[in-house]
């Protein structure tokens, strides 16, 4: 593994890596459906490659990744694990708790599971901040990528999308399964979008249910989007530009 990973570190060596970092980078992910194309646990492995880059621009240290997300819409398929949106939200907190003990006092929680994950990430980073005196940054990509991917060609935000899909074609290939992806753009909804781009009047987001993601399934297969327009170039150039931005956020934080 790449990065400055703590579950690779002895105590001693945490001990003194901490004061050279002095932020720790704690990837958010899920284990959920991801279609027919892309492993179920395409969330994680996203907030953990942008994390190893990033570490090893900055030398900012990684916290070991939070495989789960809030994800009850995704039960209707298999493999998909839901964790109640409490409960991560006290997890993510006491990892915060252990660390600043031990002297952090900066953290980026990294988000690879888009907007679902976000409500309960920002109670544990207002929690921390509150109790705690340290400094959180809530890193979303599909926030921190508007610039960009409308230059890329890439459609709404979904669900194993072409946004999601091109970045796992680029930094995991072979976990990838190309000839399996199938299209499923869903029908707009008046008033309603979860893309940060869209930029008419909206319904705030609520997950769907499990039932409606069942009715779909047997022709969208868990998919929302164009899987089939993801390329690895164009994953190359959104990770690029992910990457850029969270130095330049974690340089501001190792320089406060």
């Amino acid at each position: 593994m790449s990065g400055r990973w703590l579950q690779e570190l002895t105590w001693e060596e945490f001990r003194e890596a901490k004061e050279s970092a002095k932020v720790v980078i704690v990837p958010v992910g899920s284990t959920e459906q991801h279609g027919p194309h892309l492993p179920l646990g395409s969330d994680s492995m996203v907030a953990m490659t942008l994390a190893e880059d990033v570490s090893c621009q900055t030398g900012a240290l990684i916290a070991p990744p939070l495989w789960y997300g809030w994800s009850p819409h995704h039960m209707a398929l298999d493999g998909t694990i839901s964790i109640r949106a409490e409960v991560l939200a006290e997890l993510l907190y006491d990892v915060t708790e252990s660390l600043s003990r031990h002297g952090v006092k900066r953290f980026v929680y990294l988000n690879g599971h888009r907007i679902v994950n976000i409500t309960w990430m920002q109670i544990a980073a207002e929690r921390a901040q509150r109790l705690l005196g340290v400094e959180v940054v809530i890193f979303d990509p599909g926030y921190m990528s508007k610039e960009i991917v409308s230059d890329l060609g890439f459609g709404p935000l979904g669900h194993a999308d072409e946004i999601e899909t091109s970045h796992m074609y680029h930094r995991y290939p072979a976990l990838c399964k190309p000839e399996r992806a199938r299209d499923f753009p869903p029908p707009p909804a008046p008033l309603y979008s979860v893309d940060p781009r869209y930029p008419l009047d909206t319904l705030c987001y609520v997950p769907s249910t499990a039932a409606r993601l069942a009715e779909a399934a047997p022709i969208s297969k868990g998919v929302s989007g164009r899987p089939t327009l993801a390329s690895a170039e164009k994953g190359r150039v959104y990770h690029d530009h992910l990457v850029g931005r969270l130095v330049a956020v974690i340089n501001r934080l190792q320089q406060a």
